[in-house]
């Protein structure tokens, strides 16, 4: 099954203005969150370790910190190393709560028992498969893997494969991009391995490999490229072709292509929060870990970044299919966590050096 969508419908900046606006009103309706402590945590300070691009999330904290008077003091590095690091620092680390681009190191993290396990309502608010089985993080955004295709040389409808294991077809010999590099795609890599297998996982590299792919360093000159023709398809997340929507208009010549039931291809990754078990702010922490799954963030996600909602009933936006449409594979993303295992099955299989 598959699903063909276009546009990301947006509010920009002025919706922008307006959720900032509503936040810090009380936009969630209830400022005393979900343990009641109210402006009890006023003045309170956490420290965030975010594996998310600061100009995609600072939005959301600076709207925090205005609506709860919590400060948020924010340490900005990749999720691989923000994972590292909180496992160097262990019982020490002065990190309250842990914001990460990936699940996988979420889930790294949790395997090492360095994540306080979440109340009941928190988790409650998304639904369990983007969420720890045990509780001990939860997602606050999703985004999906599509092929990006360029709308002049193929029809999605005819041209494309079933299912992403179809581009191994001697026919796209030359044809498609991708970044083996890019932690988006090494993520969706270990997914494969968790659901067909170590050798599927190998079978597919290989067949794609065969097909001479052009190697890019990352999403975005993925999407340009095939805009401009160089090659016909691309691996990468949605939601890459929707900033170029935002700045080119609707002539831009590339569209997403969404597998869906279950394919390998309709993989859907979160990016996620948890509370550090050393944290001695754990009452702020379950504050802010509300805020993101409330409406004022959800929304902030779904219209600025162009991300899945997890929670809050926001819907995806316009042009974007559902969470239920897209019917992502039924794997515990915790399990991403084997990025050495897949950085291994690259290099065996020549991808990587």
């Amino acid at each position: 099954m598959n699903l063909t969508l276009h546009r990301l419908g947006g509010f920009g900046v002025l919706a922008l203005a307006v959720a900032l606006l509503a936040a810090a009103c009380g936009g969630n309706g209830d400022d005393a969150g979900p343990t009641g402590e109210g402006d009890s945590l006023r003045g309170a300070e956490l420290l965030l370790y975010s594996g998310r691009n600061q100009n995609l999330v600072q939005p959301a904290l600076d709207a925090f910190e205005e609506q709860t008077g919590i400060k948020v003091k924010v340490r900005y590095a990749s999720s691989a190393a923000i994972a590292a690091t909180i496992l160097e620092e262990g019982r020490n680390s002065p990190a309250d709560v842990v914001l990460l681009q990936d699940a996988g190191a979420l889930g790294a993290l949790a395997g090492e028992g360095v994540l306080d396990r979440l109340d009941d309502e928190l988790l409650g608010r998304v639904d369990a498969k983007f969420r720890s089985p045990e509780g001990l993080w939860v997602g606050t955004s999703g985004r999906a893997r599509t092929v990006i295709y360029n709308t002049e040389a193929i029809d999605p409808e005819t041209d494309l494969p079933d299912s992403i294991l179809g581009f191994t077809d001697p026919k796209w010999k030359g044809r498609i991009g991708w970044a083996p590099t890019n932690g988006s795609f090494q993520a969706f890599v270990t997914a494969l391995r968790v659901q067909l297998g170590e050798e599927g996982a190998r079978a597919w590299l290989k067949g794609v490999k065969a097909n001479k792919p052009k190697a890019f360093s990352s999403n975005t000159p993925i999407v340009a490229a095939v805009e401009a023709g160089e090659i016909d398809v691309g691996f990468v997340n949605h939601y890459y072709l929707h900033r170029f929507l935002d700045e080119r208009g609707e002539g831009f010549k590339a569209r997403n292509y969404y597998y869906t039931g279950g394919d390998p291809g309709a993989l859907v990754n979160v990016a996620g929060v948890g509370i550090l078990r050393s944290s001695d702010a754990k009452a702020a922490a379950r504050r802010f870990i509300d805020y993101m799954l409330g409406v004022d963030a959800q929304t902030y996600f779904a219209t600025q970044t162009h991300e899945f909602p997890l929670a809050a009933n926001v819907p995806s936006p316009e042009g974007v299919p559902s969470l239920q449409q897209l019917d992502p594979p039924d794997i515990d993303l915790s399990n991403l966590a084997d990025l050495r295992g897949t950085l291994d099955l690259l290099r065996d299989v020549g991808i990587l050096n």
